[in-house]
């Protein structure tokens, strides 16, 4: 989770930067709609990786996917069930004690799994 971090802050940064180009944050009324901007944006990085391969840039170093239970691939709208439950991550890791496929929750709730790859 810190390498993904890592890299998100990266993209996080870059998004941010492209924002100030084209408007100021800081004026009122503008808070709201960059904060919804970079929540965009990070629900594109990781749609996208998981729907293209499974595999975000940390997860391709420590060799994991995530795929559908069935073993398919991700489809957009199911990848982004998965963003927006991950959100629960501390319930979700807690979660992930007592399951009896050692999944999180959200995995669980979107019906995804991770593997080793």
């Amino acid at each position: 989770m810190l390498y993904e971090a890592l890299v998100l802050g990266a993209v996080i940064f870059v998004a941010a930067g492209i924002f100030r180009v084209f408007r100021d944050p800081d004026v009122p009324g503008a808070r709201t709609f960059y904060q919804a901007y970079l929540l965009l944006v990070m629900l594109g990085y990781f749609s996208w990786f998981w729907t293209h391969g499974g595999q975000t840039v940390a997860m391709r170093a420590w060799r994991f996917r995530v795929e559908r239970a069935d073993g398919r691939p991700l489809r957009f709208a199911q990848a982004s069930v998965r963003f927006a439950l991950a959100w629960l991550l501390p319930i979700s890791i807690v979660w992930a004690w007592f399951d009896r496929d050692k999944q999180f929750l959200h995995d669980r709730l979107a019906r995804t799994r991770l593997v080793m790859c």
